[in-house]
């Protein structure tokens, strides 16, 4: 029965003309690319690609813009501290002999003291210390109101 079954698939395929194997394959299941499909898909690929690479620029800029902006507000935070000096204010007198008796008291007990003249309010203010940025001032402000003088304040000295 073997040599039957296979004498007739063989019957079959010959039977089947050369067209028909080259078209659809030995069984059936050969398929033909389409060239537009396969175009489309391509444009389709490259139309992503692009958008991708435009996204990532986008991106970048976004990210330069960022680290530009933050670089700008540095440089004026150094500008504006630059321009400007933080005193830690001790006393604040109308009399020129009272401000000049803190202040002696002040440098002996080894502080860098000096007198500020207010020229709006005609006040002689004693300074203790003096620093360059504001932060350090307001630290050592802290020291001052817990351990020299609970009434210090910082004064900006324009």
């Amino acid at each position: 029965m073997r040599p039957i079954v296979a004498f007739l698939v063989i019957l079959l395929l010959s039977f089947s003309s050369c067209k028909f194997i080259r078209e659809k394959g030995w069984f059936g299941t050969k398929k033909k690319a389409d060239p537009v499909a396969v175009w489309q898909a391509q444009q389709d690929s490259i139309r992503v690609a692009d958008s991708i690479r435009t996204e990532i620029e986008l991106m970048r800029q976004f990210e330069q813009a960022r680290l530009d902006s933050i670089m700008v507000a540095e440089q004026s935070r150094l500008d504006f501290e630059a321009r400007f000096r933080y005193h830690i204010i001790v006393g604040s007198f109308l009399t020129r002999e009272y401000a000049e008796d803190y202040k002696n008291m002040y440098r002996s007990m080894g502080y860098d003291a000096n007198i500020i003249p207010d020229s709006q309010n005609r006040f002689n203010l004693v300074s203790a210390e003096v620093h360059e940025t504001l932060q350090k001032a307001y630290s050592r402000l802290v020291r001052y109101q817990d351990t020299v003088e609970f009434e210090s304040w910082v004064y900006i000295d324009f």
